[in-house]
Formats: structure tokens, sequence, C-alpha cells
């Protein structure tokens, strides 16, 4: 088929998709083109559940060569979280190599247009989605979220995000028109009179490092913020978590192919192991844009040392709840429960701090005192968790022996309110599965402070004693301010309160979450809709997604003629 026809029928057929996340985005109600429930999949093309697994057992001890330039070696070596290898080989690259071949691909990708950049990325996400199913087990062995999150989180909400991405790049690129008449009066002389072309231009390659823990929920905004906006885009994984951005590279790869693109602008590097080609890569002249999750030290550094490219970070911060009064206490307490189980806490966005002034709350079952608050709340989570294949379907697994080490630390810190116990993975054995500690911190003592002022990347919470509603505003202020914040979450019945609460996070520029006793939980956040993120605290300097987000990846070239 030849290629124009193939870009055709993609405006037909995705342009729809297109106008309809372009719309979602401008009213920010719900709207999703990917079903969230597995048993969704399986027609028109897609993998069902038992397809689905086939092809990720499949993939196991296999090499995935991806025909990139500049492919010198084959590396290795993921380890599930659940404890199996997944024997899986990668292309390792000469970056020598490879850099110029990617940008040799880019001035026809330039000239195709918004329009048909974002349908051709539109049809990389549909063939993503149809394999959603492998994908969610590809996320699941290298990230150690249980199958449902990793389905969900991994799947069509990462999917979700990707095509966020595509429709602010969209918008920021026809913001500007492709041409303009300009005619200025020059009274009885001839007006002056000028013919204006407005062409986007990329900055360059992109460079996506992705994380362990989301490696498509956080790799895909950047990847298609970039790609979408012109540029072609490096992905470099994880260690841990190649095969989820190796198997997106290839779908890219062979989309770009068949639509008569090149196909090097999207590449995948894997490094071997110890090897940290992260920093080379970065500072790399070719090198014009970069998005990063991962830890604070890490971004910081980018930050600093990347003064070559356009550097988005999503890093880390201390999450806070304050708990001044509840309406809803049972509700209050088992959407806390659920929101500190969550994938073992594993989360950018689960709480770590619960800020519960000293002398206790109001609720509607009459006022708590601290400790009371902290027992019902250790209550509320060993009952969310007293049934081992629930709590192995929350938590899933510990992905690193980081988070295993802190987790064991934390017990040291303070009072323990409630304890973390192991629990058996039977279709797993190799699973590392552990239920939440929450610490109680009085203030009391000088390290109390050091404790509840450091992230502690886990499942792992403290419940700090505060002498007052005001004290813990303040305390919320101050954390966001240092240390940052991806969410903040606040349970009062007092309009100041929720007052003081909602104008710290104005200023400080942190998402709030209110009174939350449903199923919506602080650490959640749904695309075209929730701003992931702020891009004004320390824990990120940009949102995903926003304007801001896709705008400086591109830059609009004039060229001026006479009339």
């Amino acid at each position: 088929m030849a290629a124009e026809l193939t870009v055709h029928q993609l405006i037909a057929e995705h342009r729809p998709t297109l106008d309809h996340a372009l719309e979602a985005i401008r009213t920010r109600a719900y709207w999703s083109p990917h079903p969230e429930h597995p048993k969704a999949y399986g027609e028109q093309g897609s993998l069902d559940m038992a397809a689905g697994k086939a092809a990720f057992d499949a993939l196991l001890g296999t090499r995935l060569d991806l025909g990139q330039p500049g492919t010198d070696d084959f590396v290795g070596g993921e380890v599930s979280p659940y404890g199996i290898e997944l024997g899986v080989e990668y292309p390792h690259a000469d970056v020598d190599v490879l850099l110029p071949a990617m940008k040799a691909g880019q001035k026809a990708w330039r000239d195709a247009g918004a329009e048909i950049r974002a349908v051709v990325c539109l049809e990389i996400l549909k063939r993503i989605s149809d394999r959603t199913h492998e994908f969610a087990h590809a996320v699941m062995h290298t990230s150690g979220q249980a199958f449902m999150m990793a389905f969900q989180a991994g799947g069509p909400h990462a999917q979700d995000r990707g095509l966020e991405a595509v429709a602010y790049a969209y918008v920021e690129q026809v913001r500007t028109p492709d041409t303009a008449e300009w005619t200025k009066p020059q009274g009885k002389r001839e007006p002056l009179a000028l013919t204006k072309q407005f062409t986007p231009v990329p900055r360059g390659i992109g460079l996506v490092i992705g994380c362990n823990t989301f490696p498509t929920w956080n790799g895909y905004p950047g990847l298609f913020a970039s790609l979408a906006t012109g540029n072609a885009v490096l992905v470099k994984p994880h260690p841990r978590a190649v095969l989820p951005l190796a198997l997106t590279v290839q779908v890219a790869r062979d989309v770009l192919s068949e639509t008569g693109f090149d196909p090097n602008l999207v590449a995948l590097t894997a490094e071997r192991p110890g090897e940290g080609i992260a920093k080379t890569l970065a500072t790399r002249p070719e090198i014009r844009i970069i998005d990063y999750t991962g830890s604070t030290a890490f971004g910081d550094w980018l930050e600093a040392n990347a003064r070559q490219a356009q550097v988005y970070t999503e890093k880390a911060g201390v999450n806070s709840v304050l708990v001044e009064s509840a309406g809803d206490y049972k509700g209050m307490l088992a959407n806390l429960a659920f929101s500190l189980s969550l994938y073992s806490g594993q989360m950018c966005t689960t709480p770590q701090n619960l800020l519960i002034p000293r002398d206790g709350i109001r609720t509607d079952e009459g006022p708590k005192t601290f400790d009371e608050v902290v027992a019902d709340l250790a209550r509320s989570v060993d009952g969310l968790l007293g049934d081992d294949a629930r709590a192995n379907a929350l938590l899933g697994a510990i992905v690193n022996p980081d988070v295993k080490d802190r987790l064991e630390a934390a017990a040291g810190l303070g009072e323990v309110a409630l304890a973390s116990r192991e629990i058996a993975n039977p279709e797993f054995p190799g699973a590392v599965v552990r239920t939440p500690v929450v610490v109680k911190l009085y203030g009391a003592k000088p390290d109390d402070e050091a404790a509840y002022m450091s992230e502690c990347f886990g499942p792992v919470s403290f419940a700090v004693a505060v002498d007052s509603a005001s004290e813990a505003v303040e305390l919320l202020r101050r954390t966001i301010r240092e240390k940052g914040a991806m969410t903040v979450g606040a349970y009062t019945t007092d309009e100041e309160v929720e007052q003081a609460v909602q104008e710290v996070c104005l200023e400080e520029a942190a998402q709030l979450s209110l009174n939350l006793v449903g199923g919506v939980y602080v650490n959640q956040t749904a695309a075209f809709s929730d701003f992931h993120g702020s891009g004004g605290n320390p824990a990120a300097n940009a949102a995903l997604c926003d304007g801001a987000f896709v705008a400086n990846r591109f830059r609009v070239v004039e060229v001026r003629r006479e009339a």
C-alpha cells in the first residue's frame, strides 16, 4: 500500500479520536478511548487475556533486535520483582552511529505537519492498546505492580497520558497559522505587503530516561510530546524495566516505517550492568530535550548539567495529608488505608506524612484523640489487607532491595503504630511482599523532623503530631516549599482550615485533594482532566500534561517574502 494512502487512512481513522481528546482537555470532563476492563480486549485484532499472556511468555529468553543502526552488542539481565528471570536481550547502541541516523529522518517528519504527526502517533498508541494484555505482563514483571494495576496503569492509563500529550502538542503547533498575508497601510503610498510562512521546527533529539516503577505511564508523555512536535526520540529505559519501553519502541518503528517515515526517528538504547549511560547521553550536543522520572539527586544533576537541552523532570517530594476533622470518619480511614497500601506505596503520589493535631480531631462519630485516629487507621489497613489474596492484588511486590531496606529501617524511627508483615505469594514464591508500616512521631525528639522531612519512598508513613491546625498548615507549607510535593490531601469540616490549606497549595503550587472518602484516591490522577504535578515546587519542574510541557519542544520559524 502506498505510504501517502496509508497516511490519509490514518487521518480518517484517528482524526475523530484526536478531536475527542482536544475537547476533553478543554472541558476537563471524563473521557478515555482505552477500556479499563481486561474483558474489553480480544476483538478487532486486539489480544485477549490468554493471547496476551502467551505473547509475553514467548518473549522470555529471546533477543529483541529492533534493526537499529549502530547496534554493537545485546544486553539484558532483568529479573522480575516476582522472582523470575526475563532473559530478554536488547540492542546496545554505539551512539556515535545511532544519533546521526536518528537526525536523518527529522526533515521529512518535520515537513509532514502537525496533523500527520499526530495521527501517526495515535496509530502507534492504537497498536499498543491492541496488545494491552501483553504490555500488562511486561509492566508487572518489571515494576512489581500487581497484574490489575499493571494492566490499568501500564496500559489504558499510560495510553491516555500519551494521547493527552499528543493533543496538547497539536494545539500548541496549530496556534500559529501556516501562512499569513500581511499588509501595512502607508497613507498615500503603496501599502507594504508580505507573505509570511510559519513552520514548527523540532529542537532535535529527545531523550526519555525511563523509571523502574511506571515505565509506560511516566514514559509515554515525554515520548509522544517530543515525537508529535517533530523530534526524534531516544528511549533509555531503567535497567530493571526495559521490556515495556522496548516493545513501545518496536511498535513505533513499525508504524513509522509503514507510513513512509524513517523508523530511526524512535530508537532504544539499553545499557550494560553498571554502565550508567544516562549522564553521557544527557550531555551530548545532539540531545536537545530530556524527560526524566526518578530520584531528586539525578533530576537536580540533569537540570544543572544538561545545559544544551530543555529538561523536564519529575523527581520526588514529601506528600502530606492534613487531618483536622472528618465528616465521614469511616470513609476517611478507608480512603487513606487504600492510598497507603496501593502498590506498596511505591508511587510518587503516595501520602507519607499524616499531620494530625495532638489534641485530636472532631468527627461524625465524636471526638477522637491523636492515638485513636492512628490506631483506627492501622486497623483499617489491617482490615483491607487481612486476606492474603486481596493483599497481593493490592500490594504487588517490592520493586527493589532499597525499598525493602527503607521499610525495615523505618520501624526504628519512632513508635510503631502498624507493623509491616510479610505476605507469601503462592503464584510467585520469589516475590517480596510487605504490608505498610505506620510510625508515630510526636515531635519530641530532634530526630523526628529529620524523619518526616525526608522522602521515604515505599510503604512507609509517619503520623506526625502537631500542636494545632494552624501549625499543621504551616508545616505543610514548609514541607512543600523545601521538599516539594506531588500531592496534598486534607480532611476538614472547618471552612477556615479548608481555605488556609487551599491558599498554601495555591501559593506553593501543589495539587490538592479535599475530603476524599469514595473511590477516588489522592495518589491517582486521570488523564485529560487532572494535572500530575504542577512544575511549581521542588518535586517536579513540569506537569503532566499542560501546554508548557509541550510548547518548548519546538520553535516556530518564519519565512517572509514580498507579496
